[in-house]
């Protein structure tokens, strides 16, 4: 099992029940292929730096997981076929990326708890 991150644009015409119905399809997909979600992050609705599909923001979601590699075939393939994608990148996290991406999980929950 390695451990992957996964940041996708989702159109911004979407309502927020459509974006959350989006995000659920894909952490399915993931569940469906025996992927274990660490982490999920909704960044919210960003500008994009340049347009895509006429569109100039886009609505940012982070997937962070452990999984086979044969799951990521059928997400991205997910992703292709989802007219509401807008852009996607999934990558392998080494050790160093792994272990800053758990730092920063901590800090965010250490301050959540503050509040």
């Amino acid at each position: 099992m390695n451990q992957y991150e996964t940041v996708f644009i989702l159109t911004p015409v979407l309502s927020d029940i459509q974006m959350k119905e989006a995000v659920e399809k894909f952490k399915g997909i993931l569940q469906e292929t025996g992927a274990k979600i660490v982490n999920e992050e909704n960044w919210g609705l960003r500008k994009l730096a340049y347009p895509i599909q006429k569109k100039s923001t886009g609505f940012y979601q982070l997937l962070e997981f452990e999984a086979d590699p044969s799951a990521i075939i059928k997400l991205e393939t997910a992703y292709r076929r989802d007219e509401r994608i807008l852009r996607f990148l999934t990558f392998r996290q080494d050790k160093y990326a792994a272990e800053y991406a758990a730092k920063r999980r901590n800090l965010k929950s250490a301050k959540t708890e503050d509040k």
